[in-house]
């Protein structure tokens, strides 16, 4: 069944990731990722980048691993990643 909010969000053809709040993770390569709705930055090194989603953690593992920009709503890492996990 769905609730009030997803039929709202459908008739108007708003995506469901931005009516959820979800995050969305784009991987370009193995050089840099995109992230949007992320709430907030836990953990940050060369190494190893966390951060907090509405129902995730989202983590991001590799080498020399930078966050080139970051808004309230969206974020750029570049590096070589190797790895992304949820939790």
């Amino acid at each position: 069944m769905y609730s009030m909010k997803s039929k709202i969000a459908e008739k108007l053809n708003i995506p469901e990731d931005i009516s959820a709040g979800l995050p969305v993770v784009t991987v370009m390569g193995k050089e840099a990722v995109f992230v949007e709705n992320y709430r907030g930055i836990i953990a940050y090194d060369k190494n190893c980048i966390k951060l907090q989603a509405k129902n995730c953690r989202i983590t991001f593992q590799g080498k020399n691993l930078e966050i080139v920009y970051y808004t309230n709503i969206d974020m750029k890492i570049e590096g070589e990643i190797e790895f992304v996990g949820y939790s």
